[in-house]
């Protein structure tokens, strides 16, 4: 394995050129120390875990040190912010480093958040803190672990530099990684200040560096845009059935390899509620966990907007229109795998309506209930959960459906367990678990963290002596209120 110092950069965004970012430096922040590290997301760039003990490694990631080949960036683009269009963002504080290429070929961009003021800092700090960088750490491993597509958090870094948001807290750095940093908004700043050259040279570098079996075909760009929609239709159907709400899907957050991508107060669903905001400062709902699927519809067709000069209107809404039914096909097929189910019936759409709609309002814990359904056979299970439900009635017809359908797929008990607790996690990061662990690494103890990160790795195995992270959450735990500020 390569050490940390031998790295390999190949820096393809960079050499687009001043039109596209702007070389910035790194502000260090102060007394760095190491709160912690993913072992599986440092094995990507085929880093060694024992490298987080060396002390260049928090300094490295700290902005005090840099490799001599990293060249850091500061990415321009636009986007639409709550339905509004915003002409010039960019990274307001983050710097993309450099890409890393491993013994694989693959690239990964060393994105490092919270790195200072840019030209892109509206006004702010550039800095993040503490705890924001946690909690995108968090929600960045545990999604990888589930198998849901997201960009990666390599560690953390805590330091004294003391920055002020609604109070004074500490300035920390969050090192990301991802195939790529471009967004929708990348697209819609050219487009918007009509660079149509820097548009296309924008979408050849996307071609060629991530989509390179488009250039085979007829329109380039129109496969292209097809396989950003077949993406995000798979995402969004992920974020549906495992409960997640991202809480700011704002374009300029919207990856277009389709991963999940910029973690502002997102939140797992604890009792289901299709209406949960996640984000405090969300006041008209834009982002309510039943609008995510319209909403990124919607940032598709900004998108489909930004791509006119490159494609043809009417090739780009027949793709648009595939969206729907391409998140339904796959939504569907989550839920059947999380139900136990192994084959598709016309009525699974129904079916899983119904459960949803029994859920609302009765306080079910979402994902303890898929987890529980699958513990012991289907009768004795909806036996045990019977009484959560308010309408009894209703839930003992969907519990008969249910079972009826269990037992015409047959296969034994084990097998359906086994089948179920594989899609269904026991363990979960729930918002209060992770506040513990942020007040705790406030205090200077990272235990709690990073026990918490080890459990949330494994989400879908028994782990004994760890029952805790797999209760319901207490009720103050259910109603914490999470804003965009970092």
């Amino acid at each position: 394995m390569p050490s940390l110092s031998e790295l390999v950069f190949d820096n393809r965004f960079a050499r687009l050129g001043d039109a596209f970012s702007t070389q910035v430096m790194p502000e260090p922040i102060a007394d760095p120390r190491l709160v912690i590290a993913s072992p599986s997301a440092m094995a990507l760039l085929d880093l060694d875990p024992s490298e987080t003990d060396s002390p260049v490694f928090a300094q490295l990631f700290a902005g005090h040190k840099l490799w001599s080949s990293a060249e850091p960036r500061a990415m321009v683009y636009s986007g639409h912010q709550f339905g509004q269009y915003n002409p010039r963002l960019g990274d307001g504080r983050g710097l993309l480093l450099g890409e890393v290429v491993n013994r694989r070929g693959e690239y990964w961009d060393l994105h490092l958040k919270g790195a200072g003021e840019t030209p892109y800092s509206r006004m702010g700090d550039g800095r993040a803190v503490l705890r924001s960088s946690i909690r995108e750490f968090l929600a960045s491993e545990y999604l990888h672990a589930l198998g849901i597509p997201t960009s990666r958090a390599l560690c953390v870094t805590g330091s004294s530099t003391p920055v002020w948001r609604e109070r004074q807290e500490t300035a920390a750095m969050l090192l990301r990684l991802a195939p790529s940093h471009v967004r929708f908004g990348h697209f819609e700043y050219f487009y918007y200040t009509q660079q149509h050259e820097r548009l296309r040279e924008l979408g050849e570098h996307v071609l060629a560096c991530h989509f390179p079996a488009c250039r085979d075909q007829a329109q380039a760009y129109a496969a292209f845009f097809r396989q950003v929609v077949e993406r995000n239709a798979e995402l969004i159907a992920y974020w549906q059935a495992y409960g997640f709400c991202h809480g700011v899907m704002n374009s300029d957050n919207m990856s277009i390899l389709g991963i999940t991508f910029d973690f502002g107060p997102y939140a797992f669903l604890d009792d289901f509620d299709a209406q949960h905001i996640c984000n405090h400062s969300d006041d008209s709902g834009r982002y309510r966990f039943s609008n995510q699927v319209p909403i990124a519809h919607w940032n598709l067709g900004a998108l489909a907007q930004a791509l006119t000069p490159l494609v043809p209107v009417e090739t780009l809404r027949e793709t648009l229109g595939l969206f729907l039914p391409l998140y339904q096909a796959h939504y569907l097929d989550l839920m059947r795998r999380r139900l136990g189910l192994t084959q598709a019936d016309e009525g699974d759409e129904a079916l899983v309506e119904r459960l949803l709609q029994l859920m609302q309002g009765s306080a079910i814990d979402y994902s303890r209930f898929f987890r529980r359904l699958g513990e012991t056979t289907a009768d004795n299970a909806v036996r045990a959960l019977r009484e959560d439900f308010v309408d009894l009635a209703g839930f003992d017809a969907w519990a008969a459906e249910y079972c009826a359908r269990v037992s015409a797929e047959g296969g034994s008990q084990a097998e359906r367990q086994t089948r179920m607790h594989a899609v269904n996690p026991k363990y979960l990061l729930r918002n209060y678990l992770a506040q513990e662990a942020i007040s705790a690494a406030e205090q200077g103890d990272y235990g709690p963290v990073r026990e918490l990160h080890a459990v949330l790795s494994r989400p879908f195995d028994e782990q004994p002596g760890f029952e805790r992270y797999a209760q319901r959450p207490p009720e103050w735990g259910k109603h914490l209120e999470i804003s965009c500020s970092s």
